[in-house]
């Protein structure tokens, strides 16, 4: 999901564009709205999952595949009768390698557990969308930042929105101030070098979601960083179930409101 800025020099009219390029990507055909299930594989050892079509086999550092002309899967749009091994999926959802009826079945692994992701243009939850409701651009939550990478990177357990717990891996700290208080948040730092962290505040689960993401840029190299809060955003999970976002580690709970940013999906 891009979040992209115009070339625009107005903040506000940038966060529009951004709000609207968000509303956009979610709600497009294989956008998380379209997630209809997650099915690990060591649920399913004869390999029958029931609402996906298809045998799917864990063999390790792969999973294989195997179909007749019955299932209607094809593999890099190609009919499947037979057998193929298939690594994680990482480009786009609409290039994942399986196809079946204009579903995306999109193969993931997480702490070497293995599972095929649903993703249907067709969903519910796509077809009730009626929006993100956000808070306008404010620049009182647009604040100057600091990151400090830890020596040696870390991982805490923390659970996840399916209920289980799993490894969050975190970098270093982000330091800011709000409204006169220094705050920190843990981060993870990107492949793009941008920053990554889970939060809640004082706002979650009342006037907000539970928890949201905020992807601050790349530091500069003195390690200093814009901390946009209007540009926080509402986590995979928040449209739909399937999603298994981590929860805030220790220490990612402000105890101040931030009512900026995304907040939750409008109703209706």
């Amino acid at each position: 999901m891009s979040e992209d800025s115009t070339d625009s020099t107005d903040p506000q009219q940038d966060w529009q564009h951004w709000h609207e390029q968000r509303t956009a990507a979610v709600s497009s055909s294989y956008g998380p709205l379209s997630l209809t299930g997650t099915y690990w594989l060591s649920d399913y050892p004869e390999g029958r999952i029931p609402a996906v079509p298809g045998r799917w086999r864990d063999e390790g550092d792969e999973v294989v595949l195997t179909a007749g002309a019955e299932d209607a899967v094809t593999v890099d749009g190609k009919p499947l009768i037979g057998s193929v091994r298939l690594t994680a999926d990482h480009p786009p959802i609409h290039e994942s390698r399986a196809e079946s009826a204009g579903r995306r079945l999109v193969v993931m692994r997480r702490e070497g557990l293995w599972a095929v992701r649903d993703f249907d243009p067709e969903s519910a939850a796509r077809r009730a969308f009626r929006g993100i409701e956000a808070t306008p651009y404010d620049a009182t939550w647009a604040v100057p930042g600091s990151y400090r990478a830890y020596e040696d990177s870390r991982s805490v357990r923390v659970e996840n929105a399916d209920g289980k717990e799993r490894g969050l891996g975190l970098a270093g700290e982000l330091a800011f101030e709000l409204r006169g208080v220094e705050h920190t948040l843990q981060v993870a730092v990107e492949e793009d070098g941008t920053l990554w962290a889970v939060f809640a505040d004082a706002t979650s689960g009342r006037d907000s979601y539970r928890f949201r993401f905020l992807r601050p840029a790349a530091p500069a190299p003195d390690g200093s960083v814009t901390v946009d809060f209007n540009r926080a955003l509402l986590p995979p999970c928040a449209f739909a179930d399937h999603f298994i976002c981590p929860f805030p580690p220790p220490g990612n709970t402000l105890d101040t409101g931030v009512p900026a940013g995304e907040r939750r999906l409008v109703e209706g």
